[in-house]
């Protein structure tokens, strides 16, 4: 039986912030932290009872267990910043009221307090300035017998609470990053759908239109003409295979998150397009002038897109009998208009999927669409793409 395991993104100990992406692997820093715990422990303990120290028995066990209390809390600064910063401060405050005061200690303590405020959750790192006050009381109160400016106590707070302002801006810095960086992964996966579901809708919507329409006339042609119907029959079967192969182009893109750019539809296809129009019982005259070929592969595969999109819902709304599609450019701007004589937009239309799909193609590419009443009736598309 398999234990869950949550998600290193979504959980982490309450106590303390998650790393950040591009942070080192929690086994390096911890090991880190240790040997940096053990540098200072070590530096303490020759600070006091090296020669110019404190080698009487008497003052031995109380220093070393100081030293390590003040140093040891740094190996845990990370996974546990307020508990190893408040056992720091306490025992900086005991080795003042002792008079075995350390050279070394504050800077330990320096580090705890920096370490609070980069590594503790918001809440908890507020707790820092809180305690750094109070241990400078506990601090000088133990040295009150040493002459001291009063500047001196009010200087030295005002640095802890720097260092510790530094800790947990960079941190609040890191938490903005980390959410931007997830944020945009997000809308990232969300446009990729919606670019998978524009490509899904075309392809299926198109070509199951197209088929419907073939396997109709195919039931109306079997009795009275049998040749014809089988003609038309052979026909579905080659509409079938070609959307079997863009599907799996499509699949492919889902599941490799890349293509071919050879294998993309674009302007240069229409002829193709036509005749499985012309199969499916619409004329249709397309007409692609020069320079609207040459464009690049997104452009002409959008374009593509969306003259299929439009000659789709001719065959699947308007009943008409023939559709014109007319591409040309004009400067930096790629002009598609698609027409046809059906009964047009009825007054109040709202529009459907295929119409929000090519808006959307549209706006991504910062380009214009007007769909509307035709001028001599039927519907008419027309849309304007820049071309960079």
């Amino acid at each position: 039986m398999h234990r869950h395991v949550p998600h290193p993104t979504t959980w982490w100990p309450s106590r303390a912030r998650p790393l950040p992406a591009g942070r080192p692997p929690f086994t390096r820093t911890v090991v880190t932290d240790a040997v940096l715990a053990s540098v200072f422990f070590a530096v303490m303990l020759v600070e006091q009872l090296g020669p110019d120290g404190r080698p009487d028995s008497g003052t031995t066990t109380r220093t070393v267990l100081l030293c390590a209390a003040v140093a040891g809390p740094l190996a845990s600064r990370r996974t546990a910043p307020l508990a190893s910063y408040l056992v720091g401060t306490a025992a900086l405050s005991a080795e003042a009221l002792w008079g075995l005061e350390n050279a070394v200690s504050p800077y330990a303590n320096l580090i705890g307090l920096y370490s609070l405020g980069l590594h503790a959750s918001r809440i908890r790192a507020w707790c820092g300035p809180f305690a750094a006050f109070l241990g400078m009381i506990a601090y000088f109160t133990g040295q009150e017998q040493r002459p001291f400016w009063a500047a001196v106590p009010a200087g030295v707070l005002f640095l802890w609470l720097l260092v510790w302002a530094i800790g947990f801006g960079s941190a609040r810095r890191l938490e903005e990053r980390d959410a931007t960086q997830l944020r945009l992964r997000s809308e990232v996966i969300a446009s990729e759908r919606a670019r998978m579901a524009r490509e899904l809708h075309d392809l299926i919507g198109h070509t199951v239109n197209v088929m419907l329409v073939q396997a109709g006339a195919t039931r109306r042609l079997l009795s009275r003409d049998p040749e014809r119907a089988r003609e038309v029959l052979a026909q579905l079967e080659d509409s079938g295979r070609e959307a079997l192969e863009e599907l799996d182009r499509v699949l492919g893109l889902l599941r490799h998150g890349s293509t071919s750019p050879s294998v993309q539809p674009g302007l240069g296809d229409l002829s193709r397009l036509t005749s499985r129009m012309e199969q499916a019982g619409i004329t249709v005259a397309a007409r692609v002038e020069p320079g609207g070929a040459e464009l690049p592969g997104s452009i002409d595969m959008s374009a593509y897109r969306i003259v299929q999109e439009a000659l789709t819902n001719t065959v699947k709304h308007a009943r008409a009998e023939s559709a014109d599609v007319t591409v040309r450019r004009v400067g930096d701007l790629l002009d598609i208009e698609v027409s046809d004589d059906g009964h047009g937009a009825g007054n109040g239309y709202a529009p459907g999927r295929g119409l929000l799909g090519i808006a959307e193609r549209v706006s991504i590419l910062g380009g214009r669409l007007e769909h509307g009443q035709g001028e001599h009736g039927g519907f008419r598309l027309r849309v304007r793409l820049p071309v960079r």
